[in-house]
């Protein structure tokens, strides 16, 4: 595992958890991305009572980089208060693929368990643009 940064981006990672709008599941999860210019972009989870509309932390985390003019992530870590470590859901598999290919995804949760997966390990068969043409 690449540390370099690595505390810092759990640090930020914890700190969008601490953000999290969760009033109705009161799950809150953060996630801190780093672009391949070494910028960090923060996401927290964001409910509504409409569960469907919700959006998880990893893709506002996404999102947030693309506004911002980012091309391409390196890693991601994703924590949340969880004694099971908390891997992305399936979208956010599918945007983490588009936006950083085979990007080093690290787990954590409060009392510093952590595990440190390739995306291609949790998305083994991705679907991407090859596909498309």
């Amino acid at each position: 595992m690449n540390t370099t940064g690595l505390e810092a981006l759990i640090e930020a990672a914890k700190q969008a958890r601490s953000r999290a709008y969760a009033p109705f599941s009161k799950f809150q999860v953060g996630a801190a991305l780093e672009t391949e210019d070494g910028q960090i972009v923060t996401g927290c989870n964001c409910e509504s009572a409409s569960y469907g509309l919700t959006i998880c932390a990893e893709r506002v985390a996404i999102f947030k980089a693309i506004s911002e003019g980012a091309k391409q992530a390196k890693r991601i870590v994703i924590l949340a208060n969880t004694e099971t470590l908390t891997p992305p859901c399936g979208a956010c598999r599918q945007w983490l693929w588009e936006f950083g290919q085979d990007m080093e995804v690290i787990l954590v949760n409060l009392d510093g368990v952590s595990a440190n997966y390739r995306l291609s390990t949790l998305l083994p068969w991705p679907f991407d643009a090859r596909l498309l043409s």
